[in-house]
């Protein structure tokens, strides 16, 4: 498409930037309009994928019709189905008159569906009858109507996988992507980023009386290289803030950091392929690793645990120095809760004191209470030495803390 018309359309919608990957969406968007085929737009939330939709209908056979612009996702799961395609009176609490809903009024004019992921899936089947052959029925009621829509739908959501997951209807995703246009991300758009800081910074002074922020070279850097997860709508507030709460006009690296969020996991974003809807899913991938490495630690320390249990019950079995007793008491708390022990106990030798300590208590004990005991004594006979406490009663130090915390034991 010639430049002078893609400079004519961006003045027109107060569009700002020349990356190529907005001027590849905007061609798509002006090459589509005069026809009727359905558009999915594609692209993460805040890229600004609601301008498309309204390029397209002014610059389509329908501009003289009405335009409606739907958020699926705001819209309850409950009422969805009346807001679209009406309902007759009475045909739910409330109905106290009949609606000819979205799909009705909008005949002859276009009709832009933005979060179409979050759309219900008995919702999604009469949208399909609707793409289809445009017909549909009011909830309520039996009689069959027609509407000449052209639909323009707008999603953030991976729609591939929603369908591998059972949450959106294959047929209607491949209806809907007739022509799909993928809105770039921020980050991806290089100097857009400073012409519309610039606009946004010229916007603000000019409404609140200011003098105009500008950015030094190293926060002019620091704004290229940032990721921009929540893309032009946060660069819009963070430039409002600036404008707002500075003293300093000229915005210096330092300055800018006040402003631009550090925590780098908050700016660790998938990314979405300009050739396709698919995206990564580094993030979720790695949040599972972990969890299942932190799953995997967990019953190594209950095996280990396990371990020690039978080797030191057997060792009190053929012992005749150690009673019985003294290994119960090593027993690891994940066991249970009161077990009988006198059933364990063998004949004890005078010479051993711990072993003439324990004498002394009652035949059945709290298994909890033996561990807190032997825990403690443990740490006085090492002078409170966490580490070597936990060696001398055969545990690993994660299971020693974890019984110190159990215990209120860890002040």
């Amino acid at each position: 498409m010639d430049t002078k018309d893609l400079q004519r359309i961006k003045q027109r919608y107060n569009i700002v930037g020349n990356s190529p990957g907005l001027n590849r969406a905007l061609t798509r968007a002006l090459q589509v309009a005069p026809t009727d085929l359905s558009v999915l737009i594609m692209g993460e939330s805040g890229v600004g994928k609601e301008i498309l939709p309204r390029v397209i209908h002014d610059n389509s056979p329908r501009k003289r019709e009405k335009y409606f612009a739907i958020n699926c996702g705001s819209i309850p799961e409950g009422t969805i189905d009346s807001e679209l395609f009406g309902h007759e009176k009475g045909s739910f609490t409330g109905a106290i008159g009949e609606s000819e809903g979205y799909f009705g009024a909008a005949n002859k004019g276009t009709i832009f569906l933005d979060e179409l992921g979050e759309m219900p899936i008995a919702t999604q089947a009469r949208l399909l009858r609707v793409l289809e052959n445009g017909e549909y029925i009011r909830v309520g009621g039996t009689q069959v109507r027609k509407t000449d829509v052209r639909v323009v739908a707008a999603t953030n959501v991976n729609l591939t996988k929603a369908i591998s997951e059972g949450r959106f209807r294959e047929d209607l995703y491949y209806r809907l992507l007739e022509v799909p246009i993928q809105m770039p991300p921020l980050r991806d758009r290089g100097e857009d980023i400073i012409l519309l800081f610039r606009l946004f910074a010229m916007q603000m002074a000019e409404q609140y009386r200011l003098p105009k922020i500008t950015l030094d070279d190293e926060a002019r850097k620091m704004m290229l290289q940032y990721k921009w997860p929540g893309n032009i709508r946060q660069l819009k507030n963070i430039t409002r803030q600036m404008s707002v709460m500075s003293e300093q006009r000229e915005i210096t690296a330092d300055l800018l950091r006040q402003f631009i969020p550090h925590d780098e996991e908050s700016t660790m974003l998938a990314t979405i392929p300009s050739n396709n809807s698919r995206h990564s899913y580094e993030n979720e991938r790695e949040v599972l690793y972990q969890i299942l490495s932190k799953l995997g630690n967990e019953i190594s320390d209950l095996r280990h645990d396990m371990n020690n249990l039978r080797k030191q019950l057997d060792d009190a079995r053929n012992s005749s120095f150690i009673p019985a007793t003294t290994a119960v008491q090593q027993m690891p708390s994940i066991i249970g809760t009161q077990q009988h022990i006198d059933s364990f106990e063998q004949p004890m030798k005078t010479e051993d004191a711990e072993a003439e300590e324990i004498k002394n208590e009652p035949e059945t004990l709290n298994i909890e209470d033996v561990n807190k005991q032997l825990l403690i004594k443990a740490l006085e006979r090492n002078g409170g030495n966490r580490k070597k406490a936990a060696e001398q009663l055969g545990i690993s130090d994660r299971t020693l803390y974890r019984r110190l915390r159990q215990y209120d034991l860890d002040q």
